[in-house]
């Protein structure tokens, strides 16, 4: 957990737990892909007014998306505190990035907020991406993550809560999360590409230590 779709964050080996998968850090991650749909309904209804409870849709969906962004933090912050990862989290909480991050991107596109093509290349990445290290893993090897990748995740979480604020809040806002959105875009290409420079050469798991 809190690897934030590819593994970033950190892509050490863990070793995962076998056992009941209900604990905090699981609970946050599930929770997580209960406010995708949420983030989207919100952002892309057109409520009278442009106001829900009072509070305008664009800062509600900012707020949804942070929220979801920290539980992605947290989740693997508290598996690795209380020693609870398991493999029920190591599979879930990538899935739950990925729909997440889609959501967000799709529904700024929808708005009007974002180019389709440049959301297009990240989901593209992501995708790619995500094929690749499944046959790495299948086959025995490991993968570094692309230091990039930290670059891409970052400037992506940055662009899409900016957009959303910026679309009627401030201007300044907009401009910088467009910024944001084209680091996110080329950190996304560069990254991919250095990805699959190093597939062929991916050593295999516990292939140093059986070295020593």
């Amino acid at each position: 957990m809190g690897k934030w779709g590819d593994g970033e964050w950190g892509s050490g080996p863990r070793a995962a737990r076998i056992g009941p998968p209900v604990n905090l850090p699981n609970t946050l991650t599930v929770g997580r892909i209960f406010l995708v749909p949420l983030l989207v309904v919100v952002l892309l209804t057109k409520f009278d007014g442009l106001q829900l409870f009072g509070v305008s849709k664009e800062i509600l969906g900012a707020t949804i998306f942070a929220v979801a962004s920290l539980t992605d933090w947290l989740d693997g912050f508290l598996a690795r505190r209380r020693g609870q990862v398991t493999e029920f989290g190591q599979w879930m909480d990538p899935l739950a990035d990925k729909l997440l991050v889609t959501a967000a991107l799709v529904s700024l596109v929808q708005m009007g907020l974002a180019p389709a093509w440049m959301v297009a290349i990240i989901l593209r990445r992501e995708f790619a991406v995500t094929v690749l290290r499944s046959i790495i893993h299948a086959r025995g090897q490991s993968l570094p993550a692309s230091p990039l990748g930290k670059v891409k995740l970052v400037a992506q979480v940055v662009a899409i809560l900016l957009l959303i604020l910026g679309r009627s809040h401030i201007g300044e806002l907009f401009v910088l999360g467009q910024v944001a959105l084209w680091v996110a875009t080329i950190a996304a290409l560069v990254s991919a590409y250095d990805y699959y420079r190093r597939f062929p050469t991916a050593p295999r798991i516990g292939a140093k230590a059986s070295e020593n």
